[in-house]
C-alpha cells in the first residue's frame, strides 16, 4: 500500500480546548467547523502529511456573550483572521501513535507546535463502502506566542484568562 489521502470528516471530527478562568476553573469549549487533509503511508508513517484548517467564528463555549468576545479583536479577531490552519512539517511514529510537530497560526501569528497523537486506528469499511480511519491528539499551548493577550486583573489578585490551553483533536477521516 503506498501514501493514500484521507479528507477530515467534519460531522465526526472535533476540536476542544480549556483554559483557566479566573484561577478558579477550566472553561471548555470547542471549534464546530473543521476541515482538512491527512495524507498517510501506513509502511512509512513519518511520510505522512497533515493540513488542517479550523473556522475561527465556529468557536463554541455555550455562553453566547463570552463567544462574542472571544471572535473580537480581543481574541481571535475572526473577521481579519477567519482560519486557524496547522501544517505538519515532521511525524515522528511510536508505538500506538507518534509526534506531530507542524506550524499553528493563530490571529495571524505561526508557531511551531507538537501534538502528540493516539492512532490512527486500523481502517474499517463504513455502511457506504468507504474508507475510514480514526486519531486523537493532545496539545498546550501559550495564547500569548499567537498575539491573544487580553486579560484582566483579579481585585484578589491574579487574572481572569490563564495563558496556557490545552487542546484536545479527535478527528475521523475518509478515504478521498
Amino acid at each position: 500500500m503506498s501514501q493514500e489521502t484521507y479528507e477530515i470528516d467534519p460531522t465526526h471530527s472535533s476540536v476542544h480546548f480549556s483554559v483557566r478562568h479566573m484561577m478558579l476553573s477550566n472553561v471548555r469549549g470547542e471549534f464546530t467547523k473543521v476541515s482538512g487533509t491527512i495524507k498517510f503511508d501506513p509502511e512509512n508513517p513519518a511520510s505522512s502529511s497533515v493540513d488542517v484548517t479550523i473556522d475561527a467564528a465556529s468557536i463554541n463555549t455555550r455562553d453566547d456573550q463570552r463567544d462574542t468576545h472571544l471572535k473580537s479583536g480581543d481574541f481571535l479577531d475572526a473577521e481579519k483572521f477567519p482560519s486557524l490552519t496547522f501544517h505538519s512539517k515532521q511525524i515522528a511514529p511510536q508505538s500506538g501513535g507518534g509526534k506531530v510537530t507542524g506550524d499553528l497560526t493563530i490571529h495571524g501569528v505561526t508557531r511551531e507546535i507538537t501534538l502528540d497523537v493516539e492512532g490512527p486506528t486500523a481502517e474499517v469499511k463504513d455502511p457506504w463502502g468507504k474508507q475510514r480511519m480514526g486519531a486523537s491528539a493532545t496539545t498546550k499551548i501559550s495564547r500569548k506566542d499567537f498575539g491573544l493577550v487580553w486579560n484582566a486583573v483579579l481585585e484578589t489578585g491574579g487574572v481572569m484568562v490563564g495563558d496556557e490551553v490545552k487542546i484536545t483533536i479527535d478527528v475521523e477521516v475518509v478515504r478521498a
